[in-house]
């Protein structure tokens, strides 16, 4: 399976949207490296930078998903490398 490393970056403007970024990125924590979440309460604002490992797939079906919520917003910075873990699903 070929699978990227990537930085998804989320800001969370509407706080009722932060407990369904959290249930998606949940869900998709088998692929997740690391994450950071930041409340920036100044700007009542919610900074998430998500760092995974994961086919091309599954990476721009979470970032759509997240996308999709009201008040996100969600960028995604992709390697130019491709692995291949052939010990993987």
């Amino acid at each position: 399976m070929e699978t990227r490393v990537a930085v998804i970056s989320i800001i969370v403007d509407d706080e009722n949207s932060t407990k369904s970024v959290n249930e998606y990125l949940h869900n998709y924590s088998d692929y997740i490296i690391g994450r950071m979440g930041v409340p920036y309460k100044k700007r009542d604002v919610r900074i998430i930078s998500v760092a995974i490992d994961a086919p091309q797939d599954k990476i721009s079906t979470l970032s759509g998903k997240i996308g999709k919520l009201s008040g996100v917003s969600v960028k995604t910075a992709y390697s130019s490398l491709v692995f291949n873990d052939e010990h993987s699903e």
